[in-house]
């Protein structure tokens, strides 16, 4: 993809403004879990993280028509439309808010979900193709330190915006159970209202940047023809699924998305249980994100000068398992930091942002290389793997009714042990049999 320096900046900037709007989006469901929880009267620990599950099915289910959708109307013409359509999600929560539906809200998040499997559809491609393939997962570094700066603010600016002194005090009501009968729907009514105002101003910004990224001068990209295959006889291959490590590493990226979430969305949970407040709790998905951030700072001052993105992908996803085990094995030992009495264990399930950090940026590059005339639908499908923050996170909600919060991060553990193989031998597999 030839462009000038002024064009690659520019290219840059407002890719990086795109996955700022992804992580705002995304993040902040890590706060609208508990959130509605109590406004929406919810109880078991599966309803709740349908939150999650509904904002992240859409990435299964409408990938594959958004890849379509890129092949009709182009690249720069879906990102405009995906926009849009996020817009439409946002605007969803006024009505939802005025009839306090919990069932309106998913539909809200569903398609939000849907407007951003057309966005990452057309992003992540853009950002793989826009520079040298070896320097991908610095660049794709870039774009998480806008995404996840995003998510460390948006669980902040979500409370600072819509949870008012009053609703303070009705969920500390609601929790107590000191509130009931008609002054509780009364005053539950006002509380969830609260989100109209944030989420009408989103959708106007989002509408008026859908206008600002088509009319750029961005170039439009063509995937067929800047990731041409260069693998003997790769041509000659009738199915996208005739790339194992393509196929592969869709499982990786599904493991990965799906225990990044868990680690996130959780959370507040794992912290209320130890009788942390939500208001103190709220900290905790900001400090794993800052975490994250952290790590994007070393992928880019590291990758590739100091260390190849397969080999971060290596360090990265071994760090994992040995976070995930500590966690589970620091479940009863207590600490007092930053003037909260907590387990030891969920501090180190914040440090499991480090390593989450530069995985997807490693699993990424290695999984779409030199698929040619495949790489939109390639990509399409590895996009369909975020549906792992939607199916993990409800896995997690349902193991914890029957074993228990802490216990449930047990789920982790087979999830960085497959990443470790595909950091070290499944990214290597060119064919499903070993050809003579």
């Amino acid at each position: 993809m030839k462009q000038t320096n002024r064009q690659f900046i520019l290219s840059m900037i407002m890719l990086g403004a795109l996955f700022f709007i992804f992580g705002l989006v995304s993040w902040v469901n890590s706060i609208l879990v508990p959130y509605f929880k109590v406004a929406c009267e919810l109880e078991a620990g599966v309803q709740t993280y349908l939150v999650t599950f509904a904002f992240y099915i859409a990435y299964l289910l409408m990938t594959i028509p958004a890849s379509f959708l890129l092949n009709k109307v182009g690249f720069k013409r879906g990102v405009e439309l995906g926009l849009w359509i996020l817009a439409a999600g946002a605007m969803l929560f006024w009505p939802a808010a005025m009839t306090r539906s919990y069932e309106m809200f998913l539909a809200a998040l569903f398609t939000m979900g849907t407007a951003l499997a057309i966005l990452q559809t057309a992003a992540n491609p853009f950002v793989t193709i826009i520079g040298p393939r070896e320097s991908a997962a610095r660049r794709i570094s870039i774009m998480g330190i806008c995404n996840k700066f995003a998510g460390v603010i948006s669980p902040l600016v979500f409370a600072a915006a819509v949870i008012r002194p009053q609703d303070k005090v009705t969920m500390e009501l609601v929790q107590k159970g000191e509130l009931t009968g008609a002054a509780k729907e009364q005053a539950l009514d006002a509380m969830i209202q609260g989100v109209i105002l944030p989420y009408v101003i989103l959708a106007v910004v989002l509408f008026i940047f859908g206008f600002v990224f088509y009319k750029s001068s961005i170039q439009d990209i063509d995937p067929n023809k800047d990731n041409k295959s260069e693998v003997e006889g790769a041509q000659d291959r009738k199915s996208i699924l005739s790339y194992p490590y393509l196929v592969l590493g869709v499982l990786a990226l599904f493991a990965h998305t799906g225990s990044q979430q868990i680690s996130i969305a959780t959370i507040i949970d794992y912290a209320q249980s130890m009788g942390i407040t939500m208001l103190d709790a709220k900290v905790f998905p900001s400090f794993t994100l800052g975490c994250i951030m952290i790590g994007y700072l070393a992928g880019i001052v590291c990758i590739p000068k100091y260390l190849s993105q397969q080999k971060a992908l290596v360090v990265c996803t071994v760090t994992g398992l040995v976070l995930s085990a500590l966690v589970l094995l620091t479940k009863n030992v207590w600490v007092g930091w930053f003037g909260m009495e907590a387990r030891l264990s969920i501090w180190f399930l914040v440090l499991l942002g480090i390593p989450n950090s530069l995985i997807y940026a490693g699993i990424w590059p290695l999984a779409i290389k030199n698929l040619g005339k495949w790489t939109n639908l390639g990509s399409s499908i590895l996009v369909m793997a975020l549906c792992g923050n939607a199916v993990m996170t409800l896995s997690y909600g349902a193991l914890a009714d029957k074993v228990g919060l802490d216990n449930a991060y047990w789920l982790l553990i087979p999830c960085f042990a497959y990443m470790i193989y595909y950091a070290t031998c499944g990214y290597k597999v060119e064919y499903w049999i070993k050809r003579k």
